[in-house]
Formats: C-alpha cells, sequence, structure tokens
C-alpha cells in the first residue's frame, strides 16, 4: 500500500495562488497526491477574481476559505512543499523538501493578468504532478 505524495502548496494571504495550485493539483492528478494550500498571513476570504476565473475553467472555488499554516499543518507533515513569494515556509515542517515558484502576487490586478496567472500556475502543477 503506497502512501499518496502530500503537496503544500503557499503563498502569503492563501486567498488565490496556492488555492489556484493545490485545486489544480487535486482536478490533474486525482486520488494520485493529496494537495492542501495555506497562507503565512491569511487574508479573510479568497480572491473573487481567482474564483471568477477557476470557474471559467470548470473549477468551482466558492467553498474554499484561506488557511493558516498551521492549520495545513493538522493534516500531517507534507513531502513537498511549494512556495509562491513566501519567504518564511513554517519552522513546522522541517526538513521538507522545497521549491520557490517565482509566480507574481496577483492582489489588485485586473482580471486578464488574474487569467494568465491561471495559465502559468496550471502549466506548472502540470509538470510538477507527470
Amino acid at each position: 500500500f503506497l502512501k499518496r505524495k502530500r503537496i503544500l502548496f503557499v503563498c502569503k494571504e492563501n486567498a488565490c495562488r496556492s488555492q489556484m495550485a493545490s485545486a489544480f493539483a487535486r482536478y490533474h492528478a486525482g486520488d494520485r497526491i493529496e494537495a492542501e494550500s495555506a497562507g503565512s498571513a491569511p487574508a479573510e476570504k479568497i480572491d473573487p477574481l481567482m474564483e471568477e476565473v477557476m470557474r471559467e475553467n470548470g473549477i468551482d472555488m466558492a467553498f474554499r476559505k484561506p488557511k493558516s499554516i498551521k492549520e495545513a499543518a493538522r493534516g500531517g507533515k507534507p513531502d513537498l512543499i511549494i512556495s509562491m513569494g513566501c519567504e518564511e515556509v513554517s519552522p513546522l515542517f522541517s526538513g521538507v523538501p522545497s521549491q520557490e515558484w517565482p509566480v507574481p502576487e496577483t492582489a489588485g490586478k485586473p482580471i486578464a493578468f488574474m487569467a494568465r496567472i491561471r495559465g502559468e500556475i496550471e502549466e506548472r502543477v502540470r509538470r510538477l504532478i507527470e
């Protein structure tokens, strides 16, 4: 019995980029991996533009809410951490391999920018889980 690989996607607010990445990982990998997302300083709610551009891809994000790295840690230690502009990935995960994805911040940007970032994140996730 093989344990599913657990991937934690982290950005500052967990309102957009890490949410998209974990959703795409679940969408494209199905049961092969367990994908979670978190933020170092979680926002109150997810970005409505992100919700809109993900809906265009047939992925419903309405039920998701931002959570802290500490909350994500309750689900167990990840096998890999993907950080998007979140320098201080929690010491809760010392020794866990990590990658930095240079995905630009989306807050306050127009929907066309958000759609471009969605495509970039989806492509990165596809390459990661292949």
